[in-house]
């Protein structure tokens, strides 16, 4: 898949008026622009905005009604304007315009970053071991930002972390549910009665996955990490266990041999998280168990929206079928969570 596209039908931009509205509000920004669209994502839209002199990358919601506190593109550029100095792997952020009468939401602009971006590991062709070693060691490299320090403890409220995150993604799947699916069901109830004691909070990402990472040109090393929208400040355990699920699924990141030679599994991901940061891991498999009911509910929240007719791109149309086959997968986790 190219980095960019053209702008799928229906998602494109007023460019007069971004281009009037940029060059009044942006300090260097001069004309003319040309918009593409960035090919990955599912959820906010993400364009890169090119000009003679500089490019930029616009992030904004998806079209139509958001869940409430869903897609907030204002606390995303605060929290990055906060985070990218003292995380250099965090893009800086430019501007952000809160003026729904430019594009019709709220969006912000980000330097932009270059890197190779991969959907699985399969497409990896290289050492997979120092591949795979640098995305754990970048979780690492995040966690032991120390907040006091750096002024980050407004970013997140830890107390009760766990609690309003299981509460949350409750609530999500309620909202945005379009049959019945007993499994996953069963995945909600189990989480709300057995949330186990938090650990020492730090920055959490909250969608640590391998396609919001962009490695180095030249060597096994990760650039920048991107999609910051769901960060926070809480239990550590709740990303690693997020990119564990994500390891899992479809065996996309070299679980079942589809990845290059020495690429980590999820045992492997565990344990050099641990020895790296000397974590308590022994309640990462309702972590884990969690991390796939939230993808379950992240695509459930958007399937839901092709199906009420909010979005018409066509790689959502079978997300009701990965939806169920996710809460098949975080059952069968929940039963070994014990």
């Amino acid at each position: 898949m190219p980095e960019t596209i053209r702008v799928r039908a229906g998602e494109e931009l007023p460019e007069a008026a971004l281009s009037a509205y940029l060059s009044q509000e942006l300090p260097g920004f001069a004309g003319p622009l040309t918009v593409e669209q960035f090919a990955g994502g599912h959820s906010n839209l993400t364009y890169l905005i090119k000009t003679p002199a500089a490019e930029y990358v616009l992030r904004r919601a998806p079209l139509g009604p958001v869940p409430p506190k869903a897609h907030d593109m204002a606390r995303e550029f605060r929290l990055l304007g906060a985070l990218s100095p003292v995380f250099p792997k965090a893009p800086r952020v430019l501007h952000c315009c809160t003026d729904d009468a430019v594009l019709g939401a709220t969006f912000y602009l980000m330097e932009r970053r270059r890197g190779r971006n991969f959907r699985e590991a399969s497409q990896i062709l290289e050492d997979g071991q120092s591949m795979s070693e640098a995305v754990v060691d970048t979780l690492v490299e995040l966690h032991a930002i120390d907040l006091a320090s750096n002024g980050l403890l407004d970013l997140g409220k830890p107390a009760g972390f766990l609690e309003r995150q299981v509460k949350g993604w409750t609530q999500r799947w309620q909202a945005a549910r379009t049959e019945d699916l007993p499994e996953l069901e069963a995945v909600v109830e189990y989480l709300n009665r057995s949330i186990p004691p938090e650990g020492a909070p730090c920055v959490v990402h909250n969608d640590y996955k391998l396609d919001n990472l962009l490695f180095a040109l030249d060597a096994p090393r990760v650039e920048a990490v991107l999609d910051w929208e769901m960060t926070t400040i809480g239990d550590p355990l709740v990303d690693v266990g997020m990119s564990l699920a994500y390891w899992q699924v479809g065996g996309a990141h070299g679980t079942s041999g589809e990845g290059p030679p020495g690429w980590l599994d999820r045992a492997g991901f565990a344990a050099r998280y641990g020895e790296r940061t000397g974590r308590d891991l022994r309640h990462l498999p309702w972590h884990e168990t969690l991390g796939l009911m939230k993808i379950a509910v992240i695509l459930q929240q958007i399937y839901f929206r092709y199906v009420r007719g909010q979005t018409r791109d066509e790689r959502f149309a079978r997300f009701g079928e990965s939806v169920r086959r996710l809460g098949n997968m975080a059952h069968r986790q929940m039963e070994t969570s014990g």
